[in-house]
């Protein structure tokens, strides 16, 4: 019986060895200047091939570099009771730079779009939206992730 069982792990390790010393069907490799191989139909790869969108340096030298380590937090809006159509300040901190901040948004009417100037790293101007009336959280989406503030009441128009 021993010997039956060592039999079988055996041609099934001699199998395997082949299998894994053989190339798969249909992929073809031809070495790069020792960098590596580019296997045929294997997509994109980083050996010897220039990107498909080009380089483009002045490009990479205006692109805005964020901070992603720094987490946004409210601290504060005031007024805390407003109606649509006022302005609000927000104060907080680790709000980044112009480039980095994304959107402040009313959670009383999450798809509308708010307008905001950014005024710097710890504040923002921001008008309410037309939203239904109630408690209402503002949310900030920064270049290190977003924050909500405290509830503010949003009255009817």
């Amino acid at each position: 019986m021993q010997t039956w069982q060592a039999a079988v792990f055996t041609l099934m390790g001699l199998t395997a060895a082949i299998l894994c010393s053989t190339p798969s069907v249909g992929a073809e490799e031809s070495s790069t200047s020792g960098q590596g191989a580019i296997v045929e139909g294997a997509g994109f790869t980083l050996y010897d091939m220039e990107s498909i969108k080009g380089f483009d340096s002045d490009k990479v030298e205006r692109d805005p570099v964020c901070d992603r380590s720094k987490r946004p937090r409210i601290a504060k809006v005031e007024p805390d009771d407003v109606k649509p159509g006022d302005k609000v300040v927000i104060k907080g901190e680790n709000f980044g730079t112009k480039e980095c901040f994304h959107t402040v948004t009313f959670s009383a009417s999450p798809k509308a779009k708010v307008d905001y100037k950014f005024v710097n790293d710890t504040t923002i101007e921001a008008t309410v939206p037309d939203a239904k009336a109630g408690m209402s959280f503002l949310i900030i989406v920064a270049g290190g992730g977003s924050a909500q503030s405290k509830p503010l009441l949003i009255q009817a128009k």
